[in-house]
């Protein structure tokens, strides 16, 4: 199959044009921050709803709670993925 580069892509969609890392322009200590950033972003978000969670008095009440944030979640990816569709 034949890649056009003039065909434009949908983020996520393949094939994906390979990319030689040796030969491209980057700031290597750049990547690492951002990465390291988006680590701890990640991190601190689980550490606080693992944190509420463990303030629950009952297993019951843990797995009521772990309800209520996968709904909120949930909901919040809803949200985007319709914002995002609309923006085409």
């Amino acid at each position: 199959m034949a890649i056009n580069p003039e065909q434009h892509r949908r983020p996520g969609e393949w094939p994906v044009q390979p990319v030689d890392l040796d030969t491209a322009e980057t700031d290597h200590d750049q990547l690492y921050v951002q990465r390291a950033q988006e680590r701890a972003l990640h991190e601190m978000v689980l550490g606080s709803i693992r944190h509420h969670l463990t303030q629950q008095p009952t297993p019951a009440a843990i797995r009521a709670a772990a309800t209520t944030w996968k709904t909120a979640i949930t909901e919040i990816a809803d949200e985007l993925i319709n914002t995002r569709r609309n923006e085409r």
